[in-house]
């Protein structure tokens, strides 16, 4: 390692599992301190123990918006500072809409857009004023290309993306970078409702991600000179035909 992120402070947020605690963990290989934010706190406490000293755990109900709201002073308190704010987090529903549970959708789209917006707002004042930062979403392909079967997904990303386009054109002047990587499917738990057939089928054929892989494309573009914006990265297995 090139210890490429040494003195940079990172928060994740989903960061226990999947694409979150893989990009912890590459950050960390490459010198960061990294905030850990999820709400399993048994998890995140063994997690940090294991990543070393410069993993930091910080509780937050995501769905609880006063919670998101304050995030920021904790965040400062166990690490001294804040560069990078991966809003990671989400959820996945797929499925026919005449089928669906808006409920459940109404978690995921809590989840996936306002927790996610409302996280930023707490973090961005804080970036603006030191004049250098950045922001990165994990959206999706799903973002870009209407995907037939997961239409409320798709809609979740679609949002995403127009956040962060706008977002960047607003805070760009303050030295803070806004991008999104968008993967194509990666084996996390975000999949575990896909049936066992569509599974097993695409993990046969290398349509499938894995985690690592993401989290190379997000240090890549953390990594470029400050005047450069990767503003979206796609990133799917060669066999996905989009």
């Amino acid at each position: 390692m090139t210890d490429i992120m040494k003195g940079k402070v990172a928060a994740i947020t989903g960061a226990a599992s999947g694409i979150g605690l893989a990009c912890a963990k590459i950050l960390l290989a490459e010198g960061a301190t990294v905030v850990l934010i999820d709400r399993a706190k048994d998890k995140l406490d063994a997690l940090c123990a294991e990543l070393g000293e410069r993993a930091k755990p910080l509780v937050v109900d995501l769905l609880n918006g006063p919670e998101v709201s304050a995030m920021l002073p904790r965040i400062l308190e166990v690490a001294g500072g804040l560069d990078i704010f991966h809003a990671n987090a989400g959820a996945y529903i797929g499925g026919a809409v005449a089928e669906g549970d808006p409920d459940a959708w109404d978690r995921m789209l809590n989840l996936n857009i306002n927790a996610a917006f409302r996280s930023v707002h707490a973090v961005l004042p804080h970036l603006i004023a030191q004049k250098s930062g950045d922001i990165l979403f994990t959206s999706s392909i799903a973002g870009v290309v209407p995907v037939v079967w997961e239409p409320i997904y798709t809609a979740s990303k679609f949002a995403v993306q127009a956040f962060v386009h706008s977002t960047r054109r607003q805070v760009s002047q303050h030295g803070v970078r806004v991008g999104a990587v968008l993967p194509g499917p990666v084996v996390t738990a975000l999949l575990d409702d896909w049936p066992k057939a569509k599974m097993d089928e695409a993990l046969a054929n290398g349509s499938l991600m894995q985690p690592q892989e993401v989290a190379e494309a997000v240090l890549f573009m953390l990594s470029r000179p400050r005047n450069v914006t990767i503003r979206d990265l796609v990133i799917v297995p060669n066999s996905v035909d989009l």
